[in-house]
């Protein structure tokens, strides 16, 4: 149970967001550039961290080696204790990247002064073909912001 507690603090600390809501404290009071245009078109996607932080495989394996260890005696029990940490720590990192993944959108837009640009960010505010919005970027990430 506290391997379990553990995990999901860490989880927590682990939080990244690719919203056009969420600045880093570095990004904040820095001066942005913003070009306007039109979204041509919008598509779903599925944001996925390139990162595991390894809780969900650590504490997989420790769940599945004392699940493991309470099967038979002897030689048996410890066979039953690896196997059990092995299948523990893969559904565990499984369950991890799963929880990694964010509904995200692939946002096309035309800038007035002709160029295109694409744009991958969290479905977290609705943008549509055909609405005006700006493009904020500069000293990170380049978000797609309705007008």
């Amino acid at each position: 149970m506290a391997v379990l507690a553990g995990a999901a603090v860490l989880a927590g600390c682990a939080n990244q967001s690719a919203s056009s809501s969420v600045y880093t404290y570095g990004q904040a009071q820095r001066e942005q550039i913003v070009r306007l245009g039109t979204v041509e078109s919008v598509r779903p996607i599925t944001i996925q961290s390139d990162k595991s932080s390894g809780v969900g495989t650590v504490a997989g394996g420790a769940l599945g080696g004392v699940a493991g260890s309470t099967v038979g005696g002897g030689t048996g029990q410890v066979l039953a204790s690896i196997g059990g940490a092995i299948i523990g720590g893969l559904l565990g990192n499984a369950a991890e990247n799963q929880m990694n993944r964010k509904s995200g959108l692939e946002i096309t837009v035309r800038l007035d002064n002709g160029e295109t640009r694409v744009i991958a960010q969290e479905a977290d505010v609705a943008i549509s073909a055909g609405q005006r919005v700006r493009l904020i970027s500069g000293n990170g990430p380049t978000r797609v912001v309705p007008f």
